[in-house]
């Protein structure tokens, strides 16, 4: 096991306290892009998770009143422009490997999105387990206004899970921002919050699962993922093994022990 309390990117802010990490891309002139070198070092940060003892849930943040701009126009669009269809492809493919980190960091994930989400910027809080909001939050996956397809980094895979298969077809045709009201009736933001109260709300939640079983939170977020690919016989059968797994932890006797004292249960995540 490793611990990432000390760890320090050198593309993005990074903080550990309460065993709840905050990352936050650090461009807020820029409206915080990604480059090659900040996608590179995100997935593989979310690939070291799995294995981080000192952290149980992470906040992907805003930083200076914008979340992600998406890939930087003239540090990642303009270079690929020309670039052989093999370089090209490995780019596409380190994009898409961070949205699977993401989705197997063993950690719950929240974004705390406020201005704009576009691009791989809507990505990363579609890639989130939980997505909370400013009513100022906009978000689109504006791929097609670059003249690319509306399929980047699982984008139509993912997004009609979330909000259904009509509108997320129009906002990755049409590419045109999706608002904050339109998101939260859709389902696509749990919640929103005024900004002054945004990164607070995004703490107390954060608290809350790490407070929680984490181990079972991890075997949640695991069942989450493998679930889409399954039938439901096949969904039934891997999570009565999953749920076998959970009852022989250390959480699942202290939660029956303090439901037994009445007391509130205090689980240490084993």
């Amino acid at each position: 096991m490793s611990t990432l309390a000390d760890h320090a990117p050198r593309h993005f802010l990074w903080e550990v306290r309460d065993r709840i990490a905050t990352l936050r891309l650090n461009r807020p002139e820029r409206k915080n892009p990604l480059t090659f070198d900040s996608y590179a070092e995100m997935r593989d940060l979310f690939r070291a998770l799995p294995l981080a003892r000192d952290v149980d849930v992470v906040i992907l943040a805003a930083n200076g009143g914008n979340f992600c701009s998406g890939g930087d126009v003239h540090e990642i669009i303009g270079p690929l422009i020309g670039r052989p269809m093999k370089e090209l492809l490995a780019f596409t493919r380190l994009t898409g490997d961070l949205v699977r980190a993401m989705l197997h960091c063993g950690k719950p994930v929240i974004a705390a999105v406020d201005g704009v989400a576009v691009g791989a910027g809507a990505i990363l809080a579609m890639a989130a387990d939980l997505r909370l909001a400013t009513p100022e939050a906009k978000c689109a996956f504006l791929f097609t206004r670059v003249g690319l397809a509306g399929c980047d980094m699982g984008a139509c895979a993912m997004l009609p899970r979330i909000i259904g298969q009509g509108r997320a077809a129009e906002l990755l045709y049409t590419g045109r921002t999706m608002s904050a009201e339109e998101g939260h009736a859709w389902g696509f933001w749990n919640a929103l919050h005024p900004a002054g109260r945004l990164e607070e709300e995004a703490r107390a939640l954060a608290l809350r699962l790490a407070a929680g079983p984490t181990f079972a939170h991890s075997i949640t977020k695991t069942q989450l993922a493998l679930e889409w690919n399954m039938g439901l016989d096949q969904a039934i059968e891997a999570e009565a093994q999953a749920q076998a797994i959970c009852m022989a932890t250390g959480d699942f006797e202290r939660a029956y022990r303090a439901f037994a004292a009445r007391e509130k249960p205090v689980f240490e995540g084993d």
